[in-house]
């Protein structure tokens, strides 16, 4: 399925150079979110210094830039369908430039978190991404597209939280500000010269804005609560309100949005099995494998007690370069294959391959080279096929009258899914004990199962004309 939000004017989409310029076009935009997400945590404790700040409290540049990015992603690559995608995705990069350079010159921890916010809008340019290459790419070149773009889920393949940290050192932590600066603007003016000026937009088209600032509640809501959950207890007063409100705030959207005709998410489409288990899969794949190779492995490798003793330096270089250069790797090979075959099958071959190399993982997490072997596999499966074919799925998936809906949807599930199972397995990997160890990965290996099993619930869109 492509895009009806337009077409080219020739009806056949682009292909060779046109196809690469615009594919590299769309990845700078990408770049300039991920780079946000990925740099700056090795140049953390640098920032507290020079802002006279707590370790704790720096940390919430991230946290925000996080939250934002989930909350906006989903509004905006909506409010796409309405104002166009090209439109929007520059409003997106300007906003990014515009807290950048806030960030670049913020005198105090405030105005710093003021820019981070901004800056996590930029979260939508994956959407976009994904979006434009199904308008504007030959159907046979969608999924090699759609893996390029994916690649970068992972980071510039591995090694950018590396250079973040040299750079924190040597120059900074505003030169990485001043990095991400640079990339946006070029961004920007490549988007503008190279993406095609968008058609009109959906006939009778109004953005749903009063539903999307119910989503928005929700999603706070809702993040709020893994986040206190996950370091308080799900039984803290602090948890709780905020469980209540993000259950309050769901209800609130679903009853609101079944009565009206523009609905940011029309409720028939939520509930059908085009979309939801797609959703469901996202949030369930990442809880176990994400939360898995970010998170409990990173934590076993630097435990002195029951782990592998490593400093974080090595930690980062043994478990999470290797995964996400192979993930880079293999996502344009994972998108072209599914493009030409099947999103859906090559997704099932993914989690399975995937679910496995979990269960090896839980078997033998006390054994520091078989661990090793099995996450950067993992790279390989999960950042590689999975991430690509949920990615791929989201554009394939979505109905013809609200094209964004299901892009934006699964944006918000990325982050959702990945803070869920860290909330989830923190409290066993936390203990610091191999038991603790063992049960935190099972956990993951039966999250693992039960996504699987939603994954067979899915029933493929029919594929209609560019």
């Amino acid at each position: 399925m492509h895009d009806n939000n337009g077409d080219d004017q020739d009806g056949h989409g682009y292909g060779g150079k046109k196809a690469a310029v615009l594919t590299a076009t769309l990845i700078l935009g990408v770049l300039s979110y991920q780079l946000n997400a990925s740099m700056l945590s090795p140049a953390l404790p640098d920032m507290a210094r020079d802002m006279d700040v707590s370790v704790s409290s720096i940390s919430q540049i991230s946290s925000v830039f996080f939250l934002f990015g989930s909350v906006t992603g989903m509004i905006v690559t909506r409010w796409s369908d309405y104002l166009g995608r090209r439109r929007t995705l520059l409003v997106v990069l300007a906003v990014l430039t515009a807290g950048t350079l806030l960030c670049l010159f913020a005198p105090n921890l405030q105005v710093l978190l003021v820019g981070r916010a901004l800056q996590g809008a930029s979260n939508a340019t994956f959407n976009f991404a994904y979006l434009l290459l199904s308008k504007h790419l030959k159907p046979r070149l969608f999924g090699l597209g759609v893996g390029f773009v994916s690649a970068i889920n992972g980071g510039a393949g591995g090694v950018d939280g590396y250079l973040g940290g040299v750079m924190a050192d040597t120059l900074g932590f505003q030169s990485i500000f001043l990095v991400i600066l640079v990339l946006g603007l070029i961004a920007t003016a490549a988007s503008w010269r190279v993406i095609p000026r968008d058609s009109a937009p959906l006939p009778n088209g109004r953005m749903d804005w009063w539903g999307a600032l119910l989503m928005a509640f929700a999603l706070v809501c809702l993040s709020e609560a893994i986040s206190e959950g996950s370091a308080r207890g799900w039984t803290d007063a602090t948890a709780l309100v905020w469980c209540v409100g993000a259950v309050v705030a769901i209800v609130a959207f679903w009853a609101f949005e079944r009565r009206r005709d523009n609905a940011l998410v029309p409720i028939p489409h939520l509930a059908s099995r085009h979309i939801w288990p797609v959703l469901l899969t996202t949030v369930l794949s990442l809880a176990s494998v994400f939360a898995t190779i970010t998170f409990s492995v990173v934590i076993i490798a630097e435990d002195s007690t029951a782990g592998f003793g490593l400093s974080a330096s090595t930690t980062a270089l043994m478990f999470l370069t290797p995964a996400a250069l192979l993930g880079a790797i293999a996502a344009p090979v994972a998108g072209s294959i599914a493009g030409r075959h099947s999103w859906l099958m090559t997704l099932r071959v993914g989690m399975v391959a995937s679910l496995l190399l979990l269960a090896g993982v839980a078997l033998s997490h006390s054994h520091q080279w078989i661990v090793f072997v099995l996450v950067a596999a993992l790279g390989l499966t999960f950042n590689g096929i999975v991430l690509t074919s949920l990615n791929g799925l989201s554009v394939v998936q979505s109905p013809p009258d609200a094209p964004a809906l299901l892009p934006g949807l699964n944006g918000s599930s990325f982050g959702i899914g990945a803070s869920l199972g860290i909330a989830v397995v923190a409290p066993f990997i936390g203990q610091g004990t191999a038991s603790g160890f063992a049960t935190g990965l099972w956990i993951a290996v039966g999250i693992a199962l039960v996504a699987l099993a939603v994954s067979s619930f899915i029933r493929p869109r029919p594929v209609t004309a560019q």
